[in-house]
This record gives structure tokens, sequence and C-alpha cells, in this order.
């Protein structure tokens, strides 16, 4: 299970279900990198670059779950942000999704059922990945497949 949490927490890396939040105000000036940013001023998260910052991530445009696996608990990843963000799927700090948690959940279930089934496209119709971006980060064209029980299962 652990080495499927990692699997998840990868793809949420490198393909976060929105690329932005919605915008920001600052309360008070803020000095960031030697700029300073003024009072009331909007600051827009580009969550999907957040997950692509070679400043932050080794090789970020590799799929690499190893990244996540950690030996000692106390050095757990922190997807909502409490110790220090590295990227935020579902949001950060007081104002992440309230149900990340169960959207983690059904992901993991999710891609625990692809081990269960076989999955083949249809005739005729080629997997696209492309995107297309709307409120949520969607396939530009939907996944036309056949599902069938996995024969080889191991018990």
């Amino acid at each position: 299970m652990p080495y499927l949490k990692a699997v998840i927490l990868e793809g949420l890396r490198r393909h976060p279900p929105g690329h932005f939040l919605q915008p920001h105000t600052v309360t008070k000036e803020v000095e960031l990198n030697s700029y300073v940013i003024p009072k009331d001023a909007p600051i827009d998260f580009m969550v999907a670059d957040m997950g692509l910052d070679p400043q932050v991530w080794e090789n970020p445009l590799d799929f690499n779950p190893d990244r996540f696996l950690s030996i000692d608990d106390t050095k757990a990843f922190d997807i909502i942000g409490n110790k220090e963000i590295k990227m935020m799927p579902f949001g950060a700090g007081r104002r992440v999704c309230p149900c990340y948690l169960l959207a983690l959940l059904h992901l993991e279930y999710f891609v625990a059922m692809f081990w269960h089934f076989e999955w083949k496209p249809v005739d005729g119709n080629n997997v696209d990945l492309s995107e297309k971006l709307k409120f949520i980060v969607t396939m530009k064209n939907p996944l036309c497949a056949h599902i069938r029980p996995r024969e080889n299962k191991l018990e």
C-alpha cells in the first residue's frame, strides 16, 4: 500500500486536477526574492508549475514514485502544506480542500482497479492523453476502452 500511495502522489505532482488555484489577495506588503508585493495585490498560484520546479524536485519530468517513499514516518510527505509547500494539488494550509482525504482514497481505489482488470482500447480508437483545461483538467478526448477481469490474478 505505501507504493500505491506514492504512485498517487507522483501522479498528482505531475498532473494536478487543476493547473491553478483561485487568486488570493495579499493583506500586507510582502518581500519575495527581492520583489516587493504591494498590499491588496492579487496572487495566482500555478499548481502545475510547482510540481515541475527543478529547484524543488530532482528530475521533475521523470515519473518516479520512489521520491515519496520514506523509511522514517517523521519525514512523511506533507500534501496540505503544514511543514512546507512542495506541491498543492488540493490547495494548502487553511484553504485546503475539505475532502482531499476522500479524493486520495478514491484515487487509490481507482488505481488499484487497474490491476484487477484488463484494459484494451476500442478498435480504431487510440488512447489520447492530451489535456483540456476547464475548471479542472480533463482528457481532451474521452477514454474508450474494453474492460474485463484479469485471468492471471495472484491470490
